[in-house]
């Protein structure tokens, strides 16, 4: 795919590389070899400190064999107040597998200080810091199973009545290989109606009207937050950050209110041109923009427009997820190598698909659509269970597409499905489909899925 690299940043936030090589570690509160309690009894051995961020050190500990992570708050954050989150957050627990949640507390008897242990990350997940500095460079597909995964976590979150407050591309590590997601410094998640901590955000991370002063993190916040996130993973840039940002000569306090509070503008805005991205400064954006296809650009365009300062119109979690479910099954391969997304929306318009790499032409193959959900019928191509049942189950196969072993110019696609589907050709005529058997591709017909129906076009 196109190189990913070439913008420098620095990292604000309390995330902390759990990577990092041991001779460039500084000491820290605790000593290798000391063996702390948890709550339930549990005794971790501390291995060695990984980092610190602006609330405490991460240390590698070992309890049993296993490896953990603990975060050991400094003397200034180790509040009742925090504790206290702390403990709702672990009682409530995990929302999935992607949050390196906490797990039990460790509060020593003769201390005033404390701290929490959490899963260990696996050292070849990686930052979207990496991906800025070229050390990663994912396929388009993984960008997408990415930004899907990360949403889809959110949602969960969202879903059990919390708010993160504090999204950034410090909070995110990827596996560069597949897409799976974990999310870090999940200690400032606040739930229901409760007031959140004292933690308001990361700077460019934050909603307009919290860095105005005038709200509190919400659910609405995150949105905001989560859209910075995914712009930043897919064009690898500041949506704000344009023209205007590089006309700052000091970033202020002053300089980051107007830029990211009271006079935000998109870089890419429809209606306003004055904060396009600056040649030899912000290429990374001009370079992607226009590699993805339409309807992300759109969103995007929401998100960083009307989203700007009308909360309750900002992207939710399913709309994004809907979004990258299709981008993922619309992928095209060119003869040269490189992939690319299908765009619906220059195919109605009777443009060409060609490649970014070598510019040649490319060939849409067939597709059936399902509802909202399209998939292109390339071979091998896979049927998910969200496709057919539209529940953002990515991972579970209900069909593939396979060739006619007698007539190789035949395809169809493959019942992997537990139930049986019905076929239905274009004069209405209909044939039962059971596990196993397969249902011919052709343009015009159907095929009718327990709860939804698929037209190959």
């Amino acid at each position: 795919m196109h190189d990913r690299g070439g913008w420098k940043c620095s990292k604000s936030g309390i995330a902390v590389d759990q990577t990092k090589e041991a001779d460039t570690i500084m000491e820290g509160q605790l000593k290798n070899g000391t063996i702390l309690t948890s709550e339930s009894g549990n005794k971790y051995e501390v291995v060695s400190l990984l980092g610190a961020g602006g609330q405490g050190e991460v240390y590698d500990v070992k309890c049993s064999g296993n490896h953990y992570a603990l975060k050991w708050y400094f003397k200034g954050s180790a509040t009742e107040r925090q504790k206290k989150i702390l403990e709702t957050i672990i009682a409530k627990g995990s929302p999935d597998e992607s949050f390196l949640w906490p797990m039990e507390l460790i509060v020593p008897a003769k201390s005033d200080l404390y701290g929490y242990i959490m899963p260990l990350r696996p050292k070849n997940y990686k930052s979207i810091v990496d991906l800025m500095k070229k050390r990663v460079n994912p396929s388009f597909y993984t960008l997408c199973r990415t930004a899907f995964n990360l949403t889809r976590g959110y949602q969960k979150l969202h879903a059990m009545g919390a708010k993160y407050q504090d999204i950034s591309f410090g909070n995110l590590f990827f596996n560069p290989d597949n897409g799976d997601v974990l999310i870090c410094d999940n200690d400032n998640v606040s739930f229901d109606n409760s007031k959140p901590g004292g933690v308001l955000g990361t700077p460019g991370f934050m909603a307009p009207e919290i860095v105005r002063g005038e709200k509190r993190p919400s659910k609405d916040t995150d949105r905001y937050s989560l859209s910075v996130l995914l712009f930043y993973l897919f064009m690898v840039n500041h949506p704000l950050e344009g023209k205007l940002e590089a006309s700052i000569r000091c970033m202020d306090m002053a300089a980051r209110v107007k830029l990211y509070g009271t006079d935000p503008v998109f870089i890419f805005d429809p209606n306003n041109k004055t904060n396009r991205p600056v040649k030899g400064i912000h290429d990374n954006a001009t370079i992607y923009w226009p590699l993805y296809p339409e309807k992300l650009r759109q969103m995007f365009t929401k998100a960083f427009t009307v989203g700007l300062n009308e909360p309750s119109k900002r992207i939710t979690e399913p709309e994004w997820m809907t979004l990258f479910s299709n981008m993922m099954s619309g992928m095209l391969q060119c003869s040269c190598g490189a992939q690319f997304f299908y765009d619906e929306d220059l195919e109605a318009k009777g443009v060409a698909h060609t490649c970014w790499n070598c510019g040649k032409a490319v060939q849409v193959p067939n597709k059936i659509i399902i509802g909202k959900n399209l998939v292109l019928l390339n071979q091998n191509t896979k049927l998910l269970h969200h496709h057919v049942y539209d529940d953002f189950d990515m991972d579970t196969v209900v069909g593939s597409v396979v060739q006619n072993p007698k007539n190789p110019a035949l395809w169809g696609i493959r019942n992997e499905d537990n139930v049986n589907w019905t076929y239905q050709k274009a004069d209405g005529t209909q044939i039962p489909v059971a596990p196993g058997k397969t249902a011919g591709i052709a343009k015009g017909v159907k095929i009718i899925f327990p709860e939804s129906t698929g037209e190959f076009r």
